[in-house]
């Protein structure tokens, strides 16, 4: 008896802390669509720009016919032509179909997003091409993931399609991402730059929100605090400085280019949303490390000078700062101003200086995919930030 009861207990125990996941727990929570529907129901601006943004995108239209794959290709294996459009393109049409079910309510939407992640569930079975596999496993891993957490408090999304689609996570997307914070292919820890990193922590941290998989959550909670590569955040907001009373970090691809240096901080952005979402502030970590490598990031790309120490790795070394795509458009400034200015009330200047600015120039609020081009990079945020973020 004294062993049973204790087995009890231990069930029990487990019982409790698989509920212990917040669902929906990802990106947005209930109440964060309780403020979305009610900004649009009183067509409130400039949520209702971005509404209306949602609404104009071809991947919201109830009509919306995914091409699943059985495998995925990204990268030239010199054998498969690379297919990977059809799922970004895909992805982007599930998360969008959701938030407009979600908002308005009509099941229309919510019908149509079903059909996008039940045909990828039963078809998928791979993700290959070259080491850019594992960029598609990560950004698209956390992507779909989203979109799922959205739609799974609907009645029409069965259990069993709902456990499928989780288990398609884990057994296609997770383990190229475990194997790449693992292995990072045999190179060198410091070799991949951070943005290859972030996106595999957020992923894993996705996929273990949606199965309720501590082991996973946790395992990209840590790699954030202490992996060896370059998302860690010590890593990846490399050097700190104080610039007129403001702390600025120096983000790890600052000298490579701004497209990809400004894709980090989007990423490092939903890594920390997600958590938060689940009690995890990692936007605090290290005394708000994050603030300040997405201030630095925000000030140089709005135009103002900042300082650089040449960075070195065991690939480049890098004596100044890039200037490579300077001011890129990116839908990822609402997310990180609205948790530090709008929630905290920290100083995010330059990060709202950047949010006014893509904002501006996308029509007035933030769109979604294919809003910002129809290659990959258009389709690395899920986007439409003012309408899901934005607090005041």
């Amino acid at each position: 008896m004294f062993c049973f009861k204790n087995l009890l207990c231990l069930l029990a125990l487990l019982v409790c802390h698989v509920l212990a996941f917040v669902h929906p727990g990802m990106l947005h929570t209930e109440a964060d669509f309780t403020r979305m529907r009610e900004k649009v129901s009183s067509s409130a601006s400039p949520w209702i720009i971005s509404w209306n943004l949602l609404t104009a995108n071809s991947h919201s239209s109830a009509s919306y016919k995914p091409r699943p794959a059985t495998i995925i290709y990204r990268g030239s294996n010199g054998v498969n032509a690379q297919n990977y459009g059809q799922l970004f393109n895909d992805v982007a049409a599930a998360y969008a179909l959701a938030l407009r079910w979600k908002i308005s309510g009509n099941d229309t939407y919510a019908n149509a997003a079903v059909n996008v992640l039940n045909t990828w569930s039963s078809t998928l079975t791979s993700i290959q091409g070259s080491s850019d596999a594992a960029l598609a496993a990560g950004i698209y891993g956390y992507q779909f993931a989203n979109a799922a957490e959205i739609m799974r408090s609907y009645p029409g999304w069965e259990a069993e399609s709902q456990t499928v689609f989780g288990t398609m996570l884990q057994e296609v997307f997770y383990p190229i991402n475990h194997d790449f914070l693992v292995r990072h292919n045999n190179a060198a820890t410091d070799h991949y730059w951070a943005n290859w990193d972030l996106c595999t922590m957020a992923s894993i941290l996705a996929i273990g929100i949606f199965n309720d998989n501590e082991t996973m959550y946790d395992e990209a909670i840590t790699y954030f605090k202490s992996g060896v590569g370059n998302g860690n955040i010590n890593r990846f907001v490399w050097k700190e400085y104080n610039v007129d009373g403001q702390i600025l970090g120096q983000g790890q691809e600052s000298g490579r280019d701004q497209g990809h240096n400004t894709l980090g901080f989007a990423l490092v952005g939903a890594l920390a949303q997600m958590a938060y979402n689940q009690d995890d502030d990692l936007f605090a970590y290290g005394n708000s490390r994050i603030l300040a490598g997405s201030e630095y990031t925000a000030k140089y790309n709005a135009g103002f000078d900042v300082p650089y120490t040449t960075y070195q790795n065991s690939d480049v070394t890098q004596t100044v700062i890039s200037n490579y795509s300077r001011g890129t458009l990116r839908p990822q400034w609402e997310l990180l101003y609205a948790h530090y200015a709008s929630l905290k009330g920290m100083n995010a200047t330059f990060m709202g200086i950047m949010r006014d600015f893509v904002n501006c120039e996308s029509g007035g609020a933030e769109g979604g995919g294919g809003d910002y081009g129809s290659s990959s990079g258009g389709f690395d945020q899920l986007g439409y930030g003012t309408l899901t973020f934005r607090r005041e």
